[in-house]
């Protein structure tokens, strides 16, 4: 097995067991709340509802903003291309060359 292969391999237990608990945890709130009773924090019921759908909205919310702020960043500071006619006009020059060497 190859380090990426591994890699890969960790990836997909680490989100499947993320996928399982928030599975577990958005159709049966109270079993979290029992859980994170046994260490000593006190959990409601609805603040586990309330986290368990604010949280993941937050991380994609968040994700897209970075997509839309990166391609703007990339438009922004990328050059402009060169226009058509500037390089079809190269391309003739590059033949003409060739076909007189």
């Amino acid at each position: 097995m190859s380090k990426d292969q591994a890699i890969g391999g960790a990836i997909f237990i680490v989100c499947l067991l993320v996928a399982i608990g928030y599975i577990i945890t958005l159709f049966m709130p109270s079993l979290f709340v029992d859980v994170v009773g046994y260490v000593g924090l006190t959990v409601t019921v609805a603040d586990v509802k309330f986290w368990i759908i604010a949280l993941p909205v937050f991380i994609a919310f968040v994700a897209i903003m970075f997509i839309g702020a990166w391609i703007g960043w990339t438009m922004a500071t990328t050059p402009p291309p060169k226009p058509i006619e500037e390089i079809t006009t190269e391309v003739e020059e590059a033949a003409e060359e060739k076909t007189k060497s």
